[in-house]
């Protein structure tokens, strides 16, 4: 098994939100904000080279909106999916699977892209199968009036009706073991419903691919729970069980949103699970 580290762009949110209630004076120690109050917040999606398998986790917002669209997100750098896979020896036709945390717009919008037209819309990866869950599916279909502007049907809908959409089992509790793509996932609920945390075995390391359940390194106290969590109660808890379960078993955790730490490992302390160790994708693949 290989691991790449692929960055879909980066782009900027504002800091309030991404912190909910806990106030700019504390988050903005390790997350810096410009005159806008905008932080800085990166796309890193994780490809999996495993035997014939080629699995990108996650895609990004893509590049079929509109510039009204891009502009309210402030895009920075010049990374794009494209760019990265092809550093790395890659197309994306390549891909045999596409897996999905959720089916928010900047974790999914590269999977679908325009038709040659532009009159419809079509997968970006022709050759892959794209992984969701049923209840999440549901949720994303039929969303709620808090997080209907996060899905966004024309990122979702072609998957279905390409006939490429493929739904992963559901655990019984919070963890399927040795799920169809071969790595273990960790269902989060706070967030939005049926969120996946991939916990990849590579080398004798777990790879966490923590999304929106961990957003960047300056979410590590509990109460630091973003403002877009549907069930902000709930991500307390689910934080508190993944973070201790890290600290206990040196899970290594790729941070897709933090663009400036890439992946950290935590430890217990008296104030709760805190940061231990950062590195690069580098240091951790190769």
């Amino acid at each position: 098994m290989k691991l790449y580290p692929i960055n879909a762009g980066n782009f900027k949110l504002d800091g309030g939100a991404m912190f909910g209630v806990v106030p700019k004076s504390l988050w903005q120690r390790t997350n810096p904000a410009d005159t806008n109050n905008m932080i800085d917040i990166a796309a890193r999606c994780l490809l999996i080279e495993d035997g014939d398998r080629l699995i990108l986790i996650d895609t990004g917002m893509g590049n079929k909106q509109s510039d009204k669209f891009y502009g309210y997100y402030f895009l920075w750098g010049d990374d794009t999916l494209d760019k990265s896979l092809a550093k790395h020896g890659f197309h994306r036709d390549d891909i045999t699977d596409v897996f999905m945390t959720h089916l928010h717009f900047d974790h999914c919008g590269g999977s679908i892209q325009w038709n040659k037209d532009r009159t419809g819309y079509k997968p970006a990866f022709k050759n892959a199968h794209f992984w969701s869950n049923s209840n999440h599916w549901k949720w994303a279909t039929q969303p709620n009036r808090r997080e209907k502007a996060s899905f966004l049907k024309e990122n979702i809908l072609p998957m279905e009706e390409s006939e490429q959409l493929k739904f992963t089992a559901l655990p019984e509790d919070k963890i399927l073991k040795k799920s169809a793509l071969g790595f273990d996932i960790f269902f989060a609920d706070g967030h939005t419903e049926k969120q996946m945390i991939p916990m990849i075995n590579y080398k004798g390391k777990t790879i966490c691919f923590m999304a929106d359940l961990l957003p960047t390194a300056g979410h590590l106290p509990l109460p630091f729970v973003m403002g877009y969590d549907t069930r902000p109660l709930l991500t307390l808890d689910e934080k508190e069980l993944f973070l201790n379960m890290a600290a206990d078993e040196n899970f290594y955790l790729f941070l897709e949103h933090d663009a400036h730490n890439e992946i950290i490992t935590v430890k217990h302390t008296e104030k709760g699970v805190r940061l231990n160790e950062i590195y690069t994708c580098k240091e951790i693949f190769n």
